[in-house]
């Protein structure tokens, strides 16, 4: 990412990604020709500039996450895209989008695209494949009983399950987890919100179960 100072002086605009690679072109498999001659404004890491998409993928198959996501989408909700989106930069192994197959992928940012979706028609067929898969389910929600997720040991190979914004997960669902945690809140507000719980869950997971690099990220 760099910016580029107008002439007249003001706040210079920010560019996302490269532009077109000098010739000769490098001759590595990994690369699209179409990006190499056009530029790369993806929403990648710079290690993937000019990377073919199936390239990407295949990289990060490698080191993904013994972790899922599960979403509800029974009404379109906008912030299915924002959990996608952090599934991702934390290497989710998949996401589930559980009801409606269509969901807003505005806020996902086209990160989508290096993730592993399935789909569930509904509830039932998301705890039957857990079942078989032997992933246990987690509830992420604010209901009586539930468990502190600050004191909650994840399993390693949890599916974290979050509802839609406003109702929660579906009583269905509640009924079928193997564990039920909430965000512990100390303000006024009555929850917060399902993208911002969701990035917390996982990141919750990533501290128990992942390898955390020592030294700065850049």
């Amino acid at each position: 990412m760099s910016r580029e100072s107008p002439a007249d002086g003001s706040e210079p605009e920010r560019v996302v990604g490269v532009g077109p690679h000098p010739e000769p072109w490098p001759t590595d498999p990994h690369l699209d020709p179409e990006l190499l001659a056009a530029g790369d404004r993806r929403n990648v890491e710079d290690r993937f500039r000019y990377w073919r998409r199936e390239a990407i993928v295949a990289e990060l198959d490698t080191h993904r996450h013994d972790l899922h996501i599960a979403v509800e989408n029974l009404g379109h909700d906008a912030n299915i895209g924002s959990v996608v989106r952090t599934a991702n930069a934390f290497a989710v192994g998949a996401f589930h989008i559980v009801g409606r197959r269509r969901w807003n992928r505005r806020g996902a940012m086209v990160t989508d695209r290096y993730q592993h979706e399935i789909h569930h028609p509904d509830a039932a067929d998301l705890v039957a494949w857990a079942r078989q898969e032997g992933r246990p389910l987690v509830a992420i929600d604010l209901v009586p009983g539930a468990m502190p997720i600050e004191h909650a040991l994840l399993p390693r190979s949890a599916v974290l399950v979050v509802g839609q914004e406003g109702p929660g997960v579906s009583p269905e669902l509640l009924a079928a987890a193997d564990a039920v945690v909430g965000i512990t809140q100390f303000g006024s507000t009555r929850s917060i919100n399902v993208a911002a719980a969701a990035a917390i869950a996982m990141h919750t997971w990533i501290l128990q179960h992942g390898e955390i690099p020592e030294g700065p990220l850049r």
